[in-house]
């Protein structure tokens, strides 16, 4: 057998832009993916393994994936991007699976939402392909919710917690990574219970993305009796936090949970430092820990915590022990010799596995319906990070763990010791603690809206 080609990649060059008449695209859309699934059987059809499903040929399975390559989340994008290549590529070296290949085509989407829109509906509806996978964000991912809904096309593994993909329950949907509704949980846990912080303020993105983060951060406060002291907040997109910091600050807060992009989060950072505040900085995994910590710079001693859904693979308790990180950075350094591993890269990583996982157990008799089957059949399947991945029949979330990394002069380091954090806050010095040890814990799944 000759050695397959990598995946394929298709950057922005490959972009269909639509005109912009959004109920004629909609149409459009729905008419051909009607057409398409005429041929395709459901669920419960006896001859599901036998009908042809759209991206699927005997030698190549077709996936789609929209993202921002470019602009101001463009970090985000291209190293999931990279995680997931490194491992599919792999498995593409070692003969494909079920002897298909998976052919990869990666959309621009620029974190905008209209040009996420009209990429799925070019994957869906020109490109054809069985599946969609890893997208990046929550007010793009967000918006093709309907369009996977109603063409049937599954999307596997995306780079945001929002509630709006977990409830109501989307048999089209797989998610891989912990919410950000336990992200805060878990989060406003320590603020409050460990650390002693009761006066808390949030700033957000003003759009999905924060909201969703806004909406768990205050229902963790209210299950403590407690609720921010302020909401401050940014438009995606612009730099533009001078307001929302300004509005936190009169509200004297010991805590800042921030969600949202890590331009506009370092930059809140700075200028609330410089307005003399002194309190501890939270954030949530989608700002990107690599990113900030290289804009707030080596002499930075920022008190910032963030939690991450899984273990940073650049510390050495998670490279030396967990296999999953040790695969990651192998490949990663196969395909991408300039890149170095990070946890934005591992959680693509882990989405192609998942990915792969449920391909390979449906064999050569491979349809939409029958993945979706295999995916709800994986329970405690381990990706070499500690935590296994487990769904089922009314469970779309392979993994429920949140780990906390906390900053230091431009790096972050994991989270062991809140009580030498609640010292060091008190004595108005710098964080740092040590020893480095994994710091992981469980946490019950989200909780439904208004549960």
């Amino acid at each position: 057998m000759t050695n397959p080609a990598p995946c394929l990649l298709s950057t922005a060059m490959r972009i269909t832009f639509f005109p912009l008449r959004p109920k004629r695209l909609w149409f459009a859309a729905v008419l051909v993916a009607a057409v398409l699934l005429a041929g395709c059987s459901g669920p419960s059809s006896p001859d599901a393994g036998s009908a042809a499903s759209p991206g699927v040929t005997g030698a190549t399975v077709v996936v789609g994936c929209s993202l921002p390559l470019t602009g101001h989340a463009s970090y985000l994008g291209k190293q999931t991007l990279y995680g997931a290549l490194a491992y599919l590529n792999a498995v593409n070296e070692a003969g494909g699976v079920a002897g298909r290949t998976i052919k990869l085509i990666t959309l621009d989407d620029g974190y905008d939402p209209p040009r996420c829109v009209a990429n799925t509906q070019q994957l869906i509806v020109e490109d054809q392909v069985f599946c969609l996978f890893s997208y990046v964000g929550t007010p793009t991912t967000a918006k093709i919710i309907s369009l996977l809904e109603e063409a049937r096309v599954p999307l596997v593994g995306s780079f945001t917690g929002a509630d709006v993909l977990r409830f109501p329950f989307r048999r089209y949907i797989v998610n891989i990574r912990a919410s950000y509704y336990q992200e805060t949980a878990a989060a406003v846990e320590h603020l409050v219970q460990d650390l002693g912080l009761e006066r808390v303020g949030v700033f957000y993105q003003y759009d999905a993305y924060g909201f969703d983060g806004l909406k768990g951060t205050e229902m963790a406060l209210k299950d403590r009796g407690l609720a921010p002291v302020a909401r401050g907040s940014y438009i995606r997109g612009s730099m533009d936090v001078e307001e929302g910091v300004g509005r936190i600050l009169e509200a004297k807060p010991q805590a800042i949970v921030m969600i949202g992009a890590y331009g506009p989060c370092a930059k809140a950072i700075k200028l609330a430092r410089s307005r003399g505040y002194k309190g501890l900085f939270y954030a949530v995994s989608f700002v990107g820990a690599d990113e900030i910590a290289r804009i707030l710079g080596p002499g930075d001693d920022t008190p910032l915590v963030m939690s991450q859904v899984v273990p940073p693979p650049d510390l050495p308790e998670a490279a030396s022990l967990l296999t999953g990180v040790m695969d990651y950075a192998r490949l990663l350094a196969r395909s991408f010799p300039d890149e170095r591993p990070n946890v934005v890269g591992l959680e693509g990583f882990i989405n192609a596995r998942v990915l792969v996982e449920g391909l390979r157990r449906c064999g050569r008799e491979l349809t939409r319906e029958r993945f979706l089957d295999a995916i709800e059949s994986i329970q405690d399947f381990s990706v070499g990070i500690a935590s296994p991945v487990s769904y089922g029949k009314d469970r779309r979330q392979g993994l429920d763990r949140v780990y906390f990394t906390r900053f230091d002069r431009g790096r972050f380091h994991m989270v062991t010791n809140w009580a030498g954090i609640k010292d060091a806050l008190e004595a108005g010095r710098a964080v740092k603690d040590v020893p480095n040890e994994q710091d992981g814990r469980e946490v019950a799944p989200s909780p439904a809206p208004g549960g």
